[in-house]
């Protein structure tokens, strides 16, 4: 799915990097399992293939939803995933380097508070959707959507240290609870940016994603946002 997009007439210098990267880690991801396989680890090969699903979300929904998404979708979500489970969890970086469950949760926090903002953006955008929601608004939600992001993810690792005796939390509630506080810092940052966006009307955070998704999507908008791009 990833070299259709790859074949795109509209992909400038950056999308080639970011795919050429992507492509990468899916490879490593992918060698990893068969390196397991040979060496019958069916578990880590079980969990490598599971990781590689993960990766290629953007794409199914590209492909199923006839959606266009920005190459840094894709990129964003392989990005992490390699990093948070891949490195994290399987290779263990969250014990070897104390800082790496901060990174990844205030990272989370940052890419997640971006989800939300493109969503309820989008979705005061539809051409069938009557809603009119103001910045303030959409910045809180995209602080709450990334919060309990993180708060499902706190439950799901709770959830596996019990009923497969794993060490996820680490430190227990002091692990759980400075996670979340990452989280939310990483979220109202991100939320704050939205609303000055909102506001100006011009951050390179959301620029890109925003204008290119809008531009390559406009059965999904209002006319009177699309001719508004146009000018």
């Amino acid at each position: 799915m990833g070299l259709l997009i790859f074949k795109e007439k509209r992909l400038d210098k950056a999308d080639k990097i970011q795919l050429i990267i992507s492509y990468f880690l899916q490879a490593v991801i992918l060698g990893s399992g068969i390196f397991s396989v040979f060496e019958k680890q069916w578990l880590n090969a079980f969990f490598m293939l599971g990781i590689l699903i993960l990766t290629f979300a953007p794409a199914v929904v590209r492909r199923n939803y006839r959606v266009f998404l920005p190459v840094e979708f894709d990129f964003i979500t392989i990005l992490f995933v390699f990093l948070a489970i891949f490195l994290g969890e399987w290779q263990d970086y969250y014990n070897k380097f104390w800082w790496w469950d901060i990174l990844l949760h205030s990272g989370s926090g940052f890419l997640i508070g971006i989800a939300g903002f493109l969503l309820v953006y989008i979705l005061n955008s539809q051409r069938k959707i009557q809603l009119q929601m103001k910045p303030l608004f959409i910045s809180l939600f995209a602080f709450a959507f990334a919060l309990a992001f993180g708060a499902l993810w706190e439950i799901l690792e709770f959830s596996l240290d019990q009923t497969f005796s794993l060490n996820m939390q680490k430190d227990g509630l002091a692990d759980t609870m400075l996670d979340l506080i990452v989280d939310a810092i990483g979220a109202a940052v991100i939320s704050i940016l939205g609303f000055f966006y909102l506001r100006k009307g011009n951050f390179l955070v959301f620029d890109r994603m925003i204008h290119r998704f809008i531009d390559r999507n406009p059965r999904l908008f209002k006319k009177r946002l699309i001719r508004k791009r146009q000018k």
